[in-house]
This record gives structure tokens, C-alpha cells and sequence, in this order.
């Protein structure tokens, strides 16, 4: 793959990108014409010496000079056919790399996989990364802060499709009353009834329940004063239900809104009374398994009435529709709601030394613990990406990247060859003479 070389601008046209690996590709090419320049050169050499007077120098360098000529071809040859087919030939174990690429990719897989991403070099790593300090300085910058609350809000309206899959809206829907109906569940009925108390809200609870019974009172009147009077002349026979009937329900009537007249009062016993009850519930909630058992039961069995199925269905379609409209506004409340959590857990970290050690500790826990199945993936993933790769290119980059040390070993099997075949002939010449065959 050569560089392209730019485009004329007179031409009108964009110059075109220079090449990444282009010093690579000088650097590769250099250092093999310093190779085969050498070996050439060793070549001449040994040719050099057979115009030389005869002599017991001379066939030492004739000696020295054809081990450097074969020790050069040889690691030609080996280097050569790491990549492709010396000089085009069809010689058996040659193009290793183009031939096995595939297993190549699974081999490098199972190296860094194996080797660089364990256990312990990421939990070294992650030692050394301060994770919650970087989660504070981005949370607590306004800057950083607002674009990921508002890209947040952005895909909370997905999030909530996804909710109303089938699946989740089952799994919601049997999960629902067992949150409801448990041990939780009750504390967190008592935490808010003790709130109402503390706050004197539960008085607008009386106060709303007279008005509804004031209201109810005033529009079925007729009807209840109907209901008695029949009453009356079921027990006491048509005589004296048509003249004692209206009277009766007269007087009722007029009794049960006396009645509520004082309970309006903010001193009556009822209110007093019910003050005294709830309290009282809720310490019972709070401190009796028993009773906040049979609460729990009580909840669960009727947030499993289809009634109130249907009836939560309802607010989760009105609070989805609500949410969603108010997540696709930048300024609306949700983004605001988020932005101001990401401003206190930043605030948070930023204050509290343990809660950054947690944070740190459970990150780099949840790391570890998905490291095996994140391993195999990893080795999957290079493995596949190496496999995809068009075989000239992977050939190509391999060589690049490499190429260079292997011209040093063309370099040094020369000169090795020189040195090793020079003093094997003057060994060899020592121990059994000059021997001709």
C-alpha cells in the first residue's frame, strides 16, 4: 500500500490525507536496502577473493565470505517467507502469516485476553485511577454537568418504552405487590404516616374526609331520607312510617351534620382521638413484626386487586405521558432534577472521603467480577476484527510494525555467517591441515 500523493489545489481539488504509516514504510524500506546491500556486498567479497593470489588468507576469506553469503540468503529466505512466497515460488511452509491469519486472530486474542486484561493488571490499573475523583470533577462542573443531565432526559422517554414492553410491564406487575406487601413496604407507610403527624397533616385528613361526607350528605339527601322513611315503615308498618317517617330522617339527618359541625372543631374529641389512634399505629407499625405483617398482607392483596392494577396502569400512563413531555424540554424539570443530583453526589464525593472509597472499591469490584466473561469477548472480538481484515492489509501491517528488527536479523546472519564460517575453515585447518577433496 503506498502513500498517495497529494492532490494539485490547482486543480480545484482537496488534498488528499497523508499516509499514518508512512515514516513506517520509509523506515522499513531503508533498513532492507541496508540488508540486501550488505548481503550484495558480502557477495562481491566472495567473489573478490578468487582473484587473489592462492594462499592460506585467501581461502579463509573465500570461506568467511561464501558462510556470509549463505547465512545472509538463508535469513532472506526466512524473513521473506513470513509474509509471502520467496521470489513467487510455491515452497511449502512460506506466506505463514497471510496463510494463517485466522489462527493468528485467535492466537492474539487469547494473548491480550490472557496475558494483559486479568485480574490483577486491572485491578492494579484501577488502583492507580482515582475513578470517583474524575466522577466528581464531571459532576460537579456545570459545564459537563447540564449536556448529560439533558442527554439523560433525552432518552428517558426509550427508557420508559422499554418499560411498557410486556415482559416489564408483567415482571412490574408481579413485583409491585411484593415491594408493597413487604417488610419495607410497612416502614415506609409508618415513615410517612409519622410525617403527617409530626407535620399536623393528618388533620387536612380529617378535614377532607368531613367535606367529602358534607358533600355526599347534601347531594344524596333525598335518597337517604327515602331510604329511612322506608325503613321506618318496614319496622314500624305504613301507619306509622307516614307519620313518623319524614320525621325520623329529619332528625338523623339533622344529627349526623350536627355531628360533623363539631368535629370540624380543631379541639374536638374526634380529632384528639384520632391523633391518639394514629400515633399509636404507628408505633405499632414500627416496632410490631405482627402487626406490620398483617399490613403488608393487606397491601399486597389489594395492590393484586384488578381494580387497583387497572387504576395504577392508569397513573403510569398519565405520569409516562407527563414525563416524557417534560423530558423533551431543556429547561423543564426533569433536567433540572437531574442536574441538581449530579451536583450532589459531586458535592458528596467532594465532602466525603468514605463515600469516594466505596465508590472506588465498588467500580473496581464490578470490574473484576466481569472480567472472565469480558475476557472471552474480548479474545471473540479480536479474533473477528482480525479475521475481517483483508489479507494484504493484516500482512502489511504486521510487517511494518516488525519488519524493521527482521532486516537487523538479515544483518546480523550475514555478518554472523562471515565471522562463524571464517573461524570454523581456520579451526578446521588447524586440527587436520589444508585438505583438499
Amino acid at each position: 500500500m503506498n502513500a498517495l500523493p497529494p492532490t494539485d489545489p490547482a486543480l480545484g481539488l482537496a488534498p488528499r490525507p497523508a499516509d499514518p504509516e508512512a515514516p513506517l514504510r520509509a523506515a522499513l524500506a531503508r533498513h532492507r536496502a541496508i540488508a540486501t546491500g550488505l548481503l550484495a556486498g558480502m557477495a562481491a567479497l566472495m567473489l573478490g577473493a578468487y582473484a587473489l593470489p592462492p594462499g592460506y588468507w585467501t581461502e579463509l576469506l573465500q570461506a568467511a565470505a561464501k558462510a556470509g553469503v549463505v547465512g545472509g540468503v538463508a535469513d532472506w529466505f526466512a524473513v521473506a517467507a513470513l509474509f509471502r512466497r520467496p521470489l513467487g515460488l510455491p515452497i511449502p511452509h512460506t506466506a505463514i502469516i497471510p496463510a494463517q491469519k485466522e489462527r493468528l486472530g485467535q492466537g492474539l486474542g487469547r494473548f491480550v485476553a490472557n496475558h494483559v486484561f486479568t485480574e490483577a493488571e486491572v485491578a492494579r490499573v484501577l488502583g492507580r485511577l482515582d475513578l470517583a475523583g474524575i466522577a466528581r470533577s464531571f459532576l460537579a462542573d456545570p459545564e459537563t454537568a447540564r449536556p448529560a443531565a439533558q442527554a439523560l432526559a433525552t432518552s428517558l422517554p426509550r427508557l420508559l418504552a422499554s418499560l411498557e414492553d410486556g415482559r416489564a410491564r408483567r415482571l412490574l406487575g408481579r413485583l409491585l405487590p411484593r415491594l408493597a406487601g413487604g417488610a419495607g413496604g410497612a416502614r415506609v407507610v409508618a415513615r410517612a404516616l409519622r410525617g403527617l403527624v409530626e407535620g399536623g397533616r393528618h388533620q387536612d385528613v380529617v378535614d377532607l374526609a368531613i367535606a367529602e361526607l358534607r358533600r355526599l350528605l347534601v347531594e344524596k339527601e333525598s335518597q337517604l331520607r327515602q331510604t329511612i322513611e322506608s325503613k321506618v315503615r318496614e319496622e314500624g308498618g305504613r301507619l306509622v312510617g307516614w307519620a313518623l317517617g319524614a320525621t325520623v330522617a329529619g332528625r338523623v339527618l339533622a344529627g349526623v351534620n350536627a355531628e360533623l359541625a363539631r368535629m370540624e372543631a380543631a379541639d374536638s374529641d374526634l380529632r384528639r382521638a384520632f391523633e391518639v389512634w394514629l400515633k399509636a399505629e404507628v408505633e405499632r407499625l414500627e416496632t410490631d413484626p405482627e402487626r406490620a405483617a398483617a399490613l403488608g398482607r393487606a397491601m399486597r392483596k389489594a395492590m393484586a386487586h384488578p381494580t387497583v392494577a387497572a387504576w395504577v396502569e392508569d397513573v403510569w400512563a398519565r405520569l409516562r405521558g407527563a414525563l416524557e413531555a417534560d423530558a423533551a424540554n431543556p429547561q423543564g424539570r426533569t433536567v433540572a432534577l437531574l442536574e441538581g443530583a449530579f451536583a450532589n453526589a459531586g458535592t458528596l464525593l467532594a465532602e466525603d472521603p468514605a463515600a469516594r472509597a466505596r465508590l472506588n472499591h465498588a467500580v473496581q469490584r464490578a470490574l473484576v467480577r466481569l472480567m472472565p466473561a469480558a475476557r472471552a469477548q474480548l479474545a471473540a472480538f479480536i479474533a473477528q476484527v482480525v479475521a475481517g481484515w483483508d489479507t494484504a492489509q493484516v500482512t502489511e501491517k504486521i510487517e511494518l510494525r516488525v519488519g524493521r528488527d527482521l532486516q537487523y536479523v538479515r544483518m546480523n546472519g550475514t555478518l554472523v555467517g562471515f565471522l562463524v564460517g571464517g573461524a570454523l575453515y581456520a579451526l578446521l585447518t588447524a586440527v587436520f591441515g589444508r585438505v583438499a577433496f
